[in-house]
């Protein structure tokens, strides 16, 4: 469960995070640690974790803030760390996209229970989602793409566009959600990085790129992964 998963820490406490690093650490997860509002919203994005434990009491802000922010372009499993023991806490957390709560102090053995249920919970989801339009396929717990069958191999930043495309499946993402979503806060003005990569994209997936069946452009907007149903193979 843990080998190669990456876990991202934000807390503004040292103590804290040091006890989180050394639990998960001899755990075989990677941890990346972080302390601001500012700081948690740019790793989530450059650091690509598997899990976040997000501290609710930042320096420069809510937690709730982060929560909010993340949910608007990413699923990334949640586990909410905090002081803040009252249910109407727990709920509004929850509410706003938190997988799970934990309460300051914790143990150990829970703070681990917890994280291993969370990411079984991804794995499971992710293993299941199949995304199908047309001739393409594009199988997010397998990180494989086919048109018509054929297997079609992507970098690792066209698989992420493409993995945030289907997730939103038929829904229009702006040009600023999905240079966010890929490659950061950093790049959300970068439109040029974004047209490159959906070319690239449209070389590879569609039959005539110029007049493109999958990845359709909302002019002005940003674009669309449209649903077809499957089409019988030529």
């Amino acid at each position: 469960m843990a080998e190669g998963k990456r876990v991202l820490v934000v807390d503004d406490e040292r103590q804290i995070r040091r006890f989180l690093r050394a639990a998960l650490s001899t755990q075989g997860y990677t941890v990346v640690e972080v302390g601001t509002v500012h700081e948690a919203i740019a790793s989530a994005n450059t650091e690509q974790p598997d899990l976040m434990i997000l501290d609710l009491g930042l320096p420069d802000g809510d937690g709730l803030s982060v929560l909010r922010s993340l949910r608007q372009w990413s699923d990334l499993p949640v586990i909410i760390l905090t002081v803040r023991g009252h249910e109407a806490d727990k709920i509004t957390a929850l509410d706003a996209g938190a997988d799970d709560y934990l309460t300051k102090p914790f143990s150990t053995g829970e703070l681990l229970a917890r994280v291993r249920a969370a990411l079984r919970r991804r794995g499971r989801q992710e293993q299941e989602l199949v995304v199908v339009t047309g001739h393409l396929a594009i199988d997010l717990g397998r990180r494989q793409v086919t048109v018509a069958g054929e297997e079609v191999h992507l970098t690792a930043t066209e698989f992420a566009l493409l993995k945030g495309l289907a997730l939103h499946a038929g829904k229009v993402l702006t040009h600023r959600n999905l240079l966010t979503m890929v490659w950061g806060e950093a790049y959300e003005a970068e439109a040029h990085m974004l047209r490159v990569n959906i070319s690239n994209l449209r070389r590879k997936l569609e039959r005539n790129p110029l007049q493109p069946s999958y990845i359709i452009t909302e002019p002005g907007v940003g674009y669309r992964l449209r649903m077809a149903d499957p089409e019988p193979h030529a």
